[in-house]
């Protein structure tokens, strides 16, 4: 498990850029996160490093000798930690980088974000065990989760083409749906659109076809975290899903943020790994020490709503839910890349496994409209007098992240947001 402390965690540690050290700031020293941006008039990517409201050119600091973030992603574990303690060495206050780092920085607000790697495959899970108990209830109220749920990981394989970075506006998906007192499946707009609050975990050193990564091994296959929302069209899956999964009402769209917070930032806000009493112990190719003393993440996430009339009359977003990680996820990271390989399956850096809708056991936790609004049978009423069952043209929904801990500096994971647009 990467969750080693060293001086790069020291809550007493501050930065010369000066923006890092502000109460609430998403990106202090403590985080350095990893994303890929571009600026004008060249527009050519380049990796950078977040700290407060600037970004490290980690190529003009002459830390790295490549644009290429999946090569910065298959690094080893010791070359990536020894990046890390540069960063932070070379940020901190005092330190004698600062003259020749300076002319490295650029505003975060100056700058175009871009998918933060390569994404060449993308698995979506499904380890948010309170989001697979509320939906079964809907589908199935005598056996709310399937006889499989509490021994594998249970997952897909989604589409990555669609996968695009935070700002996102797409399309309302458009496909087949059956009414409930119809004969025969119709052809429109979806209109049970929704949203799914999720991590993204990414890959980072990949393993050979054939060679499986054993669970004690696992997290030095990924190199950290980001938010991700895949947007869902309810009805079309419905309709589609039986007997081989989603199809049409998942691959339309997929927004991942910019940041990718590594493993080694997520050291102070790790968690207990438990079952409830009563449930089984994973197998033995999913269990491990280190897995059940520290696998599980603490990080607190939020979903926000802005419709378009809130827009309009210049009227801020509204936060629907707010929920925990560790509360929420059945499986833990380490789990779904040891589970993803034993049967020999390569991952590449740069792949993609998303953590499925992570919601807790309150309603108000809620990873989903669908959950949220009962399947649509109970709308939410906004502070400005509209009402949703699911998301309608106009509307951005954002996610956002953030761990805090006593002891420790707060992190943030950013926002992911994305706008609906009409279909056609």
């Amino acid at each position: 498990m990467n969750d080693t402390l060293n001086a790069t965690h020291d809550p007493q540690l501050r930065s010369w850029v000066a923006s890092a050290n502000e109460e609430g700031c998403d990106f202090p020293i403590q985080n350095l996160p990893f994303g890929t941006y571009s600026r004008a008039p060249r527009w050519e990517p380049r990796i950078g490093v977040a700290i407060g409201d600037q970004i490290l050119d980690l190529r003009l600091a002459r830390l790295i000798d490549t644009d290429n973030m999946n090569e910065l992603l298959a690094a080893s574990i010791e070359q990536r930690r020894g990046l890390r303690a540069a960063l932070s060495a070379g940020l901190a206050e005092g330190s004698a980088k600062q003259a020749e780092w300076e002319g490295a920085l650029v505003r975060r607000d100056a700058v175009a974000m871009h998918l933060p790697c390569r994404i060449g495959d993308y698995t979506d899970f499904y380890t948010g065990i309170h989001h697979a108990t509320t939906v079964g209830k809907l589908f199935r109220p005598d056996q709310p989760l399937m006889p499989n749920y509490k021994w594998v990981p249970i997952g897909y394989h989604g589409r990555a083409s669609s996968i695009a970075v935070s700002g996102q506006r797409f399309k309302r998906p458009q496909g087949q749906t059956q009414a409930p007192d119809a004969e025969a499946p119709s052809f429109g707009p979806s209109k049970r659109l929704d949203y799914e609050l999720e991590l993204g975990f990414v890959v980072g050193q990949g393993n050979a076809l054939g060679e499986p990564v054993a669970i004690a091994d696992a997290e030095q296959h990924l190199f950290g975290v980001t938010l991700l929302n895949d947007w869902s069209a309810r009805d079309i899956q419905a309709w589609e899903y039986q007997p081989l999964g989603p199809f049409l009402a998942k691959n339309f769209a997929t927004t991942l943020s910019p940041w990718i917070v590594t493993m080694e930032a997520l050291a102070p806000f790790r968690a207990r790994f438990e079952r409830p009493a009563g449930d089984p112990q994973p197998l033995p190719y999913l269990d491990a020490p280190a897995n059940r003393a520290s696998g599980a993440l603490d990080i607190t996430l939020e979903v926000w709503l802005q419709t378009a009339k809130m827009r309009a009359a210049g009227e801020a977003a509204v936060r629907l839910t707010r929920g925990n990680t560790a509360q929420a996820a059945y499986w833990t990271a380490a789990q779904l890349i040891a589970h993803h390989t034993v049967n020999g399956c390569n991952l590449q850096p740069g792949d993609l496994l998303g953590s499925g809708t992570l919601s807790g056991p309150k309603a108000d936790e809620a990873g989903s409209l669908l959950e949220l609004t009962l399947g649509g049978k109970q709308p939410i009423s906004l502070p400005n007098g509209e009402r949703r069952t699911f998301l309608e043209d106009g509307d951005t929904l954002s996610l956002r992240g953030y761990c805090e801990r006593a002891g420790a500096v707060r992190i943030g994971l950013g926002e992911v947001s994305g706008t609906v647009l009409p279909a056609g």
